[in-house]
């Protein structure tokens, strides 16, 4: 599975590209400071479109800026995909407009949105080369017990009778290991390093003594941990569904 950590990395810009070096990044639209470093020191990189930015601080979402960023770099032999512009609390009408309008050139990954028809879901798994899994309405927080039902049907649908998924899957915010270590994920991705690494608290009495090493620490903790290769009711999820009925 890989990794992708969301940038910027905070710290001084030399600690941004120790820390960046040799991994794998995601780079949002509206924050684009390492995307220099990003395309020197990174083995690939994937765009945001800010979507998850917009539906938290309000705004509107920059389509043609995006578009227009995304063919300066698309020919970079690190870029791996740019996620298809997206309403997070969109319906689906909205959101298969905006597939539509998408350049064909440029690799580009569709976003399922989980208060959406799984229908859709299905629907786009097997259409499209990768499906980006985002939460989003009453199951906008990843690994809750609510989250993991609905999750569950999803995955009973998409995948086969072997839990292999008919596409590539990308967890947005989904870089946590009790998370995807129990999902068929391709990749995910997380700002969890960029953020929690000002967080001194967290490590205790033997503490980093810089931005880089504790965001450091914080990547090799979880890129230690890898995707489930199918995916498998876990018995938790089972008992969870159980008690409802």
């Amino acid at each position: 599975m890989i990794h992708y950590h969301g940038t910027p990395i905070g710290g001084a810009r030399q600690d941004a590209a120790r820390f960046l070096m040799g991994r794998h990044a995601l780079v949002p639209f509206p924050r684009q400071d390492d995307m220099g470093v990003v395309a020197d020191v990174c083995q690939s990189f994937v765009f945001d479109n800010g979507a998850f930015t917009v539906w938290k601080q309000g705004g509107k979402l920059d389509v043609p800026g995006y578009i227009a960023w995304c063919e300066q770099w698309h020919r970079h032999p690190g870029f791996d995909w740019a996620l298809i512009p997206d309403v997070i609390e969109g319906d689906e009408a909205d959101n298969d407009a905006l597939l539509a309008d998408w350049p064909g050139h440029i690799e580009g990954v569709p976003v399922w949105h989980m208060h959406e028809s799984i229908d859709r879901l299905v629907r786009l798994g097997n259409e499209w080369r990768v499906v980006a899994l985002g939460s989003s309405g009453q199951w906008a927080s990843p690994g809750t017990e609510p989250w993991w039902q609905r999750m569950s049907d999803a995955m009973g649908a998409l995948c086969d009778e072997n839990g292999r998924p008919p596409c590539r899957l990308h967890g947005l915010r989904m870089l946590d290991p009790t998370v995807f270590g129990q999902l068929p994920l391709a990749s995910a991705d997380s700002t969890n390093a960029a953020v929690n690494c000002g967080s001194l608290s967290r490590f205790g009495m033997y503490l980093p003594p810089t931005a880089a090493q504790r965001a450091a620490v914080i990547a090799e903790r979880i890129e230690s941990h890898n995707s489930a290769p199918a995916w498998t009711k876990q018995p938790a999820q089972e008992s969870l569904l159980c008690s409802l009925f």
